[in-house]
């Protein structure tokens, strides 16, 4: 069986539906649903179980000859939390618990880190795995610092011999948007956000640039469709040999101002915009620019195509967006 932490969040539940729909084995879903619409992330799901967190552990010593691997998606997510010690015990303190039971079990481990661990961008976007290299970076906000502070106490086991998963890898996820981020509120992509706006013909709204070399709407993001992510998670999988600290980006940075004329194109409405300004709070810590450098994950043998902006936005409103039911 596959256990996946975080597996009815977004990036959770759909690499729940494609472990599913791809092989012939049991998935296990361990995550909170709370109160809210949360569940029908998985509602269409055939779950061997869902688990509480608390139990986690009790649950993978019951069942540790059985697991294939485990994925790690389930975190802190949201850059605006503010309770740092809540983001350490959960992105950092059971990662490594985690970590450490896979290195001692045998099992494979894919785990999720972020694009938030580059910082500004001023040291580029390389996904190098050297110690050398990720003491350079400097995330903006606490959620980055938690996930660039597990890769390097990973880097640190790594490069120190100490005990290790038979297949250890991180993903630093870009701009994912896709089915099943609903629940996100503030959180969910822009596509998502910008949507509703689009359908009821009201301009989209936009942060004005706060950077000379940008332009109103000129920020740029590498924006990947959620399939594309999953894609690579099952090529992790299906290639357990491969180890270490990869990008999931689309290898692209486009500007929001090109994300909201798609959102309008794949409704056929007129596009509109309006241009506000950046909220002071986040004006010191926003990125202007992001862009997977996708090299390492090419050379390891992960060719695949990304699919382009416009596509996948298009599909994102008409397959599921627009739909009654707009789950995966």
């Amino acid at each position: 069986m596959y256990v996946v932490t975080g597996g009815a969040g977004f990036i959770g539940s759909n690499i729940v539906a494609a472990l599913e729909e791809r092989t012939p084995r049991r998935v296990v879903v361990c995550d909170r649903l709370g109160n809210g619409e949360k569940w029908r992330n998985i509602a269409k799901r055939d779950l061997h179980d869902i688990i509480d967190p608390d139990r986690l552990f009790d649950f993978l010593e019951s069942q540790a000859g059985n697991i294939k691997a485990v994925v790690h998606m389930g975190a802190v997510s949201a850059t605006t939390e503010t309770d740092v010690q809540l983001i350490l015990e959960t992105n950092v303190r059971l990662s490594w618990n985690l970590w450490t039971w896979c290195a001692r079990r045998r099992t494979p481990f894919i785990y999720a880190s972020s694009a938030a661990t580059y910082g500004d961008g001023a040291r580029g976007f390389k996904d190098g795995f050297a110690r050398d290299h990720l003491r350079t970076l400097r995330p903006l906000n606490a959620y980055g610092w938690s996930k660039h502070l597990f890769d390097r106490r990973v880097a640190h086991a790594v490069e120190a011999g100490a005990p290790r998963p038979p297949q250890w890898a991180g993903l630093k996820f870009f701009n994912v948007y896709g089915p099943n981020e609903l629940h996100k509120g503030e959180q969910k992509s822009v596509v998502a956000r910008l949507f509703p706006r689009a359908l009821a013909g009201k301009p989209a709204k936009l942060f004005q640039s706060h950077h000379r070399d940008y332009e109103d709407g000129g920020q740029c993001r590498d924006f990947i469709w959620i399939g594309d992510c999953v894609d690579m998670v099952v090529w992790l999988i299906e290639n357990p040999k491969i180890n270490g600290l990869f990008n999931c980006g689309a290898g692209k940075a486009r500007s929001f101002l090109d994300l909201a004329k798609a959102v309008y194109a794949a409704l056929d409405k007129p596009f509109k915009v309006q241009y506000i300004p950046t909220p002071e709070s986040i004006r010191d810590k926003y990125q202007y620019f992001t862009e997977a450098d996708m090299a390492q994950a090419h050379n390891a043998g992960f060719t695949r195509v990304h699919t382009p902006l416009e596509e996948g936005v298009e599909r994102y409103v008409r397959d599921f967006l627009t739909r009654e039911d707009p789950y995966r």
